[in-house]
């Protein structure tokens, strides 16, 4: 690694890229695989990869929690609200989300089975080259096919092929649309609203006959972090609500099944303070064409031929509060793994990652409630990558 700036160095051993190396929330649904007796739906590094996590249990169902924004070190912290995960702490280890820690990159790894380099889902908001237009990741607020966008065969599809049954249960609005139909397509899908309801009927499939996987996605978590803060009250009563259903949901499991709860980033909170908004610092738009990302992990678009100024002006006036890196450099660190030659252009001119503590937000362009949010992630502080991964 070429030496940094000594202003930049401090900042740059503290937000080192994911260490892809290691357990990551990828290998989990290829774990799952393995224990269904699909180990043949994966390639050799895949498999390889998931042995690595232990799940050596043969089952016929499996059900595989996700819970959105449940950081490791958030758990850990407050662990003595959650009596079920703490009496699973002999079959509970730390594994990594990718880079940028956030929602729709980390579930198109958990789905894909491939690093965000890979898959291509690379951040909250990213550029469509073809259409030179930035388009949300999760609400796909843009006329682009998710089939294109994310072209090779899931996780999910691959185990159709292998006679798995797979189930996907989650809110109503996101079937057969944008992400899901991206990165987690493939079986059937159950809608519900309420986490007892997406118990109810998790366990009502891993009871039916045949060999079946259960993904069961619960959002409240994350939902009230962003709005109240990871260290609210608030965040601490839907953490004893999701142990205390994850606890009854387990009582039942029958003997041939087993659950898997893990989850797609941390959660880091921002005093408005301590921001900096674009509205303030007009310097910061000068030779910029588009702003992707989200407020701790920026992707940012140049004009042609003003990356290198756009990277110097928001190296200077960041300073050590964000590690400022033009894409070659984000490429070359590895801080989306491997990158598909097709995903280059979704990669801003220049990627900015936040310091603990810091973000950067533009109150001319985003609303009111995304202003309002406490709560965020996207970063590679340990908090914002490191999620729990515990087994029944």
């Amino acid at each position: 690694m070429a030496d940094l700036p000594s202003d930049q160095a401090p900042t740059a051993s503290l937000l080192a890229p994911p260490d892809y190396g290691n357990p990551l929330l990828s290998d989990v649904v290829p774990a799952a695989a393995l224990s269904l007796g699909a180990g043949g739906v994966l390639d050799d590094t895949a498999a390889l990869r998931a042995q690595r996590l232990g799940f050596d249990r043969e089952v016929r169902t499996a059900i595989v929690v996700l819970i959105d924004g449940l950081g490791e070190q958030l758990l850990s912290r407050d662990s003595g609200y959650t009596p079920f995960f703490r009496s699973l702490a002999g079959q509970r280890r730390t594994v990594s989300t990718g880079f940028p820690s956030t929602t729709a990159n980390s579930l198109s790894s958990f789905a894909t089975g491939r690093l965000p380099g890979a898959h291509g889902v690379v951040g909250y908001r990213l550029l469509d080259p073809a259409k030179d237009a930035v388009f949300n990741q999760l609400t796909w607020d843009l006329d682009v096919d998710p089939v294109t966008w994310v072209p090779d065969a899931t996780l999910f599809e691959r185990l159709e092929t292998a006679d798995v049954d797979v189930v996907s249960l989650g809110e109503a609005k996101f079937a057969g649309r944008g992400l899901n139909r991206a990165s987690l397509r493939g079986g059937r899908f159950r809608a519900s609203k309420t986490l007892e309801e997406r118990c109810a009927q998790a366990l009502a499939e891993v009871r039916a006959p045949g060999t079946r996987l259960v993904y069961l996605y619960w959002g409240g978590l994350d939902k009230t972090g962003h709005v109240h803060g990871s260290n609210s009250a608030q965040w601490t009563e839907e953490l004893e609500r999701i142990d205390l259903a994850l606890s009854r949901l387990a009582q039942d499991l029958p003997h041939d099944a087993a659950m898997i709860v893990t989850a797609d980033h941390g959660m880091v909170d921002i005093d408005h303070d301590t921001r900096l908004d674009l509205v303030d610092a007009p310097e910061l738009k000068a030779g910029l064409r588009h702003l992707g990302g989200e407020p701790r992990a920026l992707h940012l678009y140049a004009q042609p031929g003003a990356a290198g100024d756009v990277a110097a002006a928001w190296t200077e006036t960041l300073g050590d509060r964000a590690l400022v890196l033009p894409q070659a450099e984000a490429v070359r660190r590895d801080y989306f793994g491997p990158v598909d030659p097709r995903v280059i252009g979704r990669i801003g001119d220049v990627v900015v990652i936040c310091t603990d503590g810091f973000a950067v937000v533009d109150s001319e362009t985003e609303s009111a409630s995304a202003l309002a949010l406490i709560g965020h992630h996207g970063a590679t502080t340990a908090r914002e990558l490191e999620i729990p991964l515990l087994v029944v």
